[in-house]
């Protein structure tokens, strides 16, 4: 068999019951889908277990933080090793993907050597294991679209990508902030389409707390968020989201996206970044909009 997509992700320990739940969810998802390879690394409770059960490869020895937190640049270099295949997509362990991913995926590969494929997801609550025998997608969508909630455009939990792109990976903390925005700034500083494909891949993100995080507090605050987004070279760097993709899907074909207002002022903001380097000038540029949408 040719494999065309290797997904690959750092889970967390299956020590939690729901945790558990949703990652097996989310893994089996994966095993789904056409002509591709499923990695995991790490060496959380649970995970080599779960890896054998469901069939897919385990990667152990992945360098990691001192919290113990996988690196990224090890996780991708030792994805692209285990698995050479033409195209990537690093996920988080909690997201649900349809085989439609991969149909696109090879689309856009047809017509871009370069490019990130990211979008917004749709968030559920889900308690339980998943059926994914017979007709699983309808039953999920149709399940999302009357119990489901499109997030906002302002994290990203997928990156699909040409194995050309991301060859230099920063030891960014996986499960931190600031690596996803880092992602999307990469690829609009190296002049390759970001692509909102919002409109065509639908990813389902299965709810869950913070309970596994010091204090319980989401990842904003952890101290190697800071580290984070000091290996992104500051925080302009980090304030990408969905909003700054450059373009967009629409009928399987890679098109500029469309500018409304926040989007328009994010291109002006970014432009003495992405063009000069000019961090300062940038960051002047945000202040104003702060005070423009306050008054």
């Amino acid at each position: 068999m040719t494999l065309d997509l290797t997904i690959f992700s750092a889970p967390k320990p299956f020590t939690d019951p729901h945790i558990a739940t949703i990652q097996r969810n989310a893994i089996l998802s994966w095993t789904k889908l056409p002509d591709t390879a499923v990695i995991l690394l790490g060496q959380e409770t649970g995970l080599a277990e779960t890896a054998q059960e469901l069939g897919v490869t385990h990667i152990q020895d992945v360098e990691r933080s001192p919290s113990g937190a996988p690196l990224m640049n090890s996780m991708f270099a030792l994805a692209r090793k285990a698995s050479p295949t033409p195209l990537y997509c690093i996920v988080n362990a909690d997201i649900l993907l349809f085989p439609e991913i991969v149909e696109i995926a090879r689309l856009i590969a047809g017509q871009r050597s370069k490019f990130v494929l990211l979008g917004q997801r749709w968030d559920l609550d889900v308690e339980t294991g998943l059926d994914f025998s017979g007709d699983y997608v309808s039953r999920l969508k149709k399940l999302v679209e009357t119990q489901g909630t499109l997030h906002r455009p302002a994290g990203s939990d997928y990156f699909l990508f040409p194995a050309a792109c991301y060859l230099d990976m920063p030891a960014f903390v996986i499960g931190r902030a600031g690596w996803d925005n880092w992602m999307i700034y990469h690829a609009r500083k190296n002049k390759f389409p970001a692509v909102d494909a919002t409109g065509q891949i639908q990813v389902i993100h299965q709810n869950h707390d913070y309970s596994h995080l010091p204090g319980g507090q989401p990842h904003y605050h952890h101290p190697e968020t800071s580290q984070n987004i000091r290996l992104a070279g500051g925080r302009p760097m980090t304030r990408f989201t969905l909003l700054d993709a450059d373009y967009r899907l629409e009928n399987g074909r890679v098109v500029p996206q469309k500018l409304d207002a926040r989007r328009l002022w994010r291109r002006i903001e970014v432009w003495p970044l992405l063009t000069f380097g000019s961090t300062r000038f940038s960051n002047l540029l945000w202040k104003l909009r702060k005070l423009v949408r306050q008054h």
